[in-house]
């Protein structure tokens, strides 16, 4: 198939997935040869959201309260759980098939051969779209890194760091201080950076002080006080006291909408925000997949954790769930993440395990999950499936209603049993 038979959005997403040798290529020169071929100008204050973990959790924030608050706004995400359409809304709203194979008709007919990867080529496609609509805002998750992260091609009037943990160590390095400095490289001079990670490396600060940025540090220039039922906020625009709980849940959430409101706060010349806006965008925000607790019995719970970091986050938060008589892990990872760590960080909140195999040339198979298991001497039952809709199938058929399921490990697991629960073929049990 060339370009000029690409018709659907499946066929888009085939021909893109082939124009570069490489899944991943950092670097900004083609990506930004090709924006300024297509005349790409974007008229709003824009946010971009870098960190190892909870920039979607910000970026969903940032979304929700804003969009509360009347305006229209531009939400980029990666990756997708069901559909590549969720990777772009605008005013709330995924975008179309049809407006999703016009972006990318538009990069195409711009590119004059330059080789994109996959996440540049939609990236581009993401941009166009934005640049066609009168929007008040837009918040872009950046997909890896920061510096050389083509979502960086665009200056950010505000840039947020949400936490800086080890992974994708390959690309970006083996200690947090080099992760730290590439995740950095959003920041821009004379514009506030937002640093929500409590004890940042000395990279991310040597990078701001290098960029000319104005850094909000948490704890300096922003933080949050956590009660029993409320919590209070407080940054440079002032305090928000009596806040609801977000929406989202998990330990970690409050720092994330801390982070969000510190954005908000940086840019409320541009963007202000009344109390009520707040109140509503924290109660309104939904993000599927992120200790995503789904209704009936046994619970269900959903998490795209795969690193070190969020398995220590997951555990956590299972520590503060309540009782239950066993919870049963549904367990998938690509081998390139640091499957030994996730695992130690989580084994003891298990009972028993349900270990899926995932499909392509980074999926770990079912027995290296088991190998590993083994190594770290968890000593816990554990069964070997093909799929994580297999898994998740068996992990159903022996819960008890006072158990807990959960699948985690990697976006493929989680959206693998999204489908299964969505096309009700995910085996017996009284989840509705």
């Amino acid at each position: 198939m060339n370009a000029v038979g690409a018709r659907t959005l499946a066929d888009w997403l085939e021909f893109i997935a082939r124009q570069h040798p490489d899944a991943i290529a950092l670097g900004l020169e083609r990506v930004r040869a090709v924006m300024l071929r297509m005349g790409i100008a974007i008229g709003c204050p824009v946010i971009a959201v870098a960190g190892t973990n909870g920039k979607g959790s910000v970026c969903a924030t940032l979304e929700s309260i804003l969009r509360a608050s009347g305006r229209r706004v531009g939400l980029y995400m990666s990756p997708h759980l069901l559909r590549y359409n969720e990777r772009v809304r605008i005013d709330g709203r995924e975008a179309t098939d049809e407006r999703l194979c016009a972006s990318f008709a538009a990069v195409e007919q711009a590119r004059d051969g330059t080789p994109l990867t996959y996440f540049e080529f939609g990236t581009l496609g993401a941009f166009w779209l934005f640049a066609q609509e009168r929007l008040d805002a837009l918040v872009l998750e950046v997909g890896l890194g920061g510096r050389l992260d083509a979502v960086n091609v665009l200056d950010a009037d505000c840039a947020v760091i949400t936490s800086v943990a080890l992974d994708h160590v390959a690309l970006l390095g083996d200690t947090r201080e080099a992760i730290g400095g590439e995740k950095a490289g959003i920041f821009r001079a004379m514009r506030p950076a937002v640093v929500a990670d409590p004890d940042p490396p000395s990279s991310v600060l040597r990078e701001a002080e290098r960029a000319g940025a104005r850094p909000l540090l948490l704890g300096r220039d922003f933080g949050y006080r956590s009660q029993a039922e409320q919590w209070d906020y407080w940054g440079p625009g002032g305090k928000r006291s009596a806040l609801a709980h977000p929406a989202l849940r998990g330990a970690s959430q409050l720092r994330n909408a801390a982070a969000a409101l510190a954005a908000l706060d940086a840019l409320r010349v541009q963007l202000p925000v009344a109390m009520q806006d707040v109140r509503r965008g924290l109660a309104e925000v939904v993000l599927p997949g992120r200790f995503q607790v789904l209704p009936g019995r046994p619970q269900v719970i959903l998490d795209v954790a795969h690193n070190p970091e969020a398995a220590r986050s997951l555990a956590a938060n299972l520590s503060a769930g309540g009782y239950a008589e066993d919870t049963i892990a549904v367990f998938g990872m690509l081998r390139d993440k640091d499957i030994a760590a996730v695992v130690q960080a989580v084994a003891p909140r298990f009972t028993r395990w349900h270990l899926a195999s995932l499909g392509g040339p980074r999926g770990a198979s079912a027995s290296e999950l088991a190998r590993v298991l083994q190594v770290a001497g968890v000593a816990a039952p554990r069964r070997e499936h093909a799929t994580p809709a297999a898994a998740f199938a068996a992990a159903r058929s022996e819960a008890g209603e006072n158990d807990k399921i959960v699948a985690f490990g990697s976006f493929l697991t989680v959206a693998e049993v999204m489908q299964a629960l969505a096309t009700g073929s995910s085996g017996p049990g009284t989840h509705g």
